[in-house]
């Protein structure tokens, strides 16, 4: 890795591009700091909530300054998860999609629009915490509805601005921009990690610290392992005759990645567990009787809790099983394999085809699945156990080392497209 990121180095044209993705990096960490008028900082610092403390990972720290990038990228990748399960629905998105280029744009306009909508909404939501919370510094109905109605609009206008700079990333930068932003935010997390852990040596916890560094270690190595794992279906093509010629004969295979779905099923599965926390957040101070039993119910799916994880694990095995659905068909796999004369060996083309691949399909997306829950619920396990507040959670470690390797193999692949156009030219 650092020997691609020394020779993309060299070569001024991806020089500029990687200088340029560092730029917009740097401004999207400097709006996730500058705070919002109406709002107290330095008490929002202090908030102990689970809930919003894990949301702040995610954001890059921008809830916890109540930053004109508070919201961060969370309202486009709702978006994009909102119009990819519409688009399966949907007939029209689905010729959008297969249109090509045109498609795509306007299936990306769409996604705009919808971000601006997430965006005000989750804009309201958070005012209302912010309200119900006494994190605001005017009093009164007037000068609160004010405040609202301006926090909403600089909230919505920042989600707008994190949504461009992430464009302008993928235009003239490296990488894809809303991951590379995503992975600034949770990045920028890791100091106040290393600073608890200095605290914990402090405490002598040298135990502890030396078991959170292993285990960090070990996750980054064994993320790494089942991201680039792949099950094999080896292919044969028959030989045929064209004119004087023989083409085909030789043997391939289909790659079926372990981790398919990605963390698409660990944000699904998150998504659904944030409601029961902020309901009980919004609630504020509950009242006795049906409130408080109600409170009691949504309290055990405290981000912490064991029950959280649990129904967390078994989310994440059911969301990897959709996603993988939605990505693989296996009577499509089938049908283009005999089309284009190919065949599995040992297996009769048809039904027998289509049955082995979803067969492969179940088990590989069953062993991926099991890897993402272990790597989501293994900081809450560490927390419970050994009474530790790890910062970078699982989701935010899969999403890093991610982004990372596509980032990696971006350089790799513009190295090698300069290359050859340079022997073209």
């Amino acid at each position: 890795m650092f020997k691609t990121l020394r020779n993309a180095w060299a070569i001024k044209e991806i020089r500029n591009k990687i200088l340029f993705t560092i730029f917009i990096l740097l401004v999207f960490r400097v709006g996730s700091v500058i705070p919002v008028p109406f709002i107290n900082v330095d008490a929002l610092k202090t908030n102990s909530n689970d809930f919003f403390n894990y949301l702040s990972i995610l954001t890059g720290g921008g809830l916890q300054y109540g930053a004109i990038f508070a919201l961060s990228v969370t309202p486009y990748i709702n978006s994009s998860i909102i119009v990819q399960l519409l688009t399966v629905v949907f007939t029209k998105l689905q010729e959008w999609s297969k249109e090509g280029e045109e498609g795509q744009k306007k299936l990306a306009q769409l996604i705009r629009y919808v971000t601006i909508g997430l965006a005000v909404i989750q804009g309201i939501a958070y005012y209302i915490y912010l309200e119900r919370s006494n994190f605001l510094t005017v009093k009164g109905t007037f000068a609160e509805i004010y405040a609202g109605i301006v926090l909403v609009a600089v909230f919505t206008a920042g989600s707008a601005l994190v949504m461009w700079l992430g464009e302008q990333i993928d235009a003239k930068g490296i990488g894809n921009g809303i991951s590379m932003i995503l992975f600034a935010g949770i990045i920028s997390r890791a100091p106040d990690a290393a600073a608890y852990l200095w605290g914990m040596i402090g405490l002598k916890q040298y135990v502890q610290v030396a078991a959170v560094i292993i285990i960090f270690l070990a996750v980054i190595l064994f993320v790494v392992w089942m991201t680039a794992a792949e099950r094999r279906i080896a292919v044969q093509y028959a030989k045929r005759v064209v004119g004087n010629k023989m083409y085909g004969g030789q043997n391939t295979h289909i790659p079926i990645k372990v981790n398919m779905s990605g963390v698409m099923p660990i944000i699904f599965a998150s998504s659904i567990l944030m409601l029961p926390t902020m309901i009980l957040s919004f609630m504020g101070t509950p009242k006795a009787g049906f409130q408080e039993s109600f409170a009691k119910v949504l309290n055990l799916f405290s981000v912490q809790g064991i029950f959280y994880a649990v129904v967390y694990f078994f989310l994440i095995i059911g969301f990897a099983y959709f996603y993988a659905t939605i990505q693989f068909n296996p009577v499509e796999m089938a049908n283009n394999l005999r089309k284009n004369g190919g065949a599995i060996p040992g297996i009769r083309p048809g039904q027998p085809t289509t049955d082995f691949i979803s067969k492969i399909l179940s088990r590989i997306t069953l062993l991926g699945a099991l890897f993402l829950s272990v790597v989501a619920i293994l900081p809450i396990i560490v927390g419970n156990v050994g009474k530790i507040n790890i910062a970078l959670g699982g989701t935010s470690m899969l999403i890093l080392v991610g982004v990372a390797l596509d980032t990696v193999r971006s350089l790799e692949s513009q190295m090698m497209m300069r290359h050859y156009k340079g022997f073209l030219d």
